[in-house]
């Protein structure tokens, strides 16, 4: 059974800083693409960012600069680093692994960036 787990999510001031984790379980982590998304309310999901087997990253415009995504293969978690957040980051973030035709979803981890 696939899961994974987000976690570090909350209620942070404009300017602050989150780290997000996602632990996974039931796949070989280290052969799948990963990536976070999030959803804002009303709005539709979108990608944050993407880190392939490879380190190779892809971000999002908004997250430029500002998120940094990893992984660790050897602990099978997946992470984003947000630093300067906006009130406008505020959503529920998802984890997502892809790859030889299947996507797995996390749960998701809300983020609340307000003052």
């Amino acid at each position: 059974q696939v899961q994974l787990v987000e976690s570090g999510g909350g209620l942070v001031q404009p300017g602050g800083s989150l780290r997000l984790s996602c632990e996974a379980s039931g796949i070989i982590f280290g052969i799948y693409t990963m990536a976070w998304y999030r959803q804002a309310p009303g709005k539709e999901r979108e990608l944050v960012a993407r880190i392939t087997t490879s380190g190779s990253t892809t971000y999002a415009d908004s997250a430029k600069g500002r998120f940094t995504i990893s992984r660790d293969n050897a602990k099978n978690t997946l992470y984003l680093q947000m630093n300067s957040l906006k009130p406008e980051d505020t959503a529920v973030y998802y984890c997502n692994a892809g790859g030889f035709g299947m996507i797995y979803w996390g749960q998701g981890t809300q983020v609340f960036v307000s003052s």
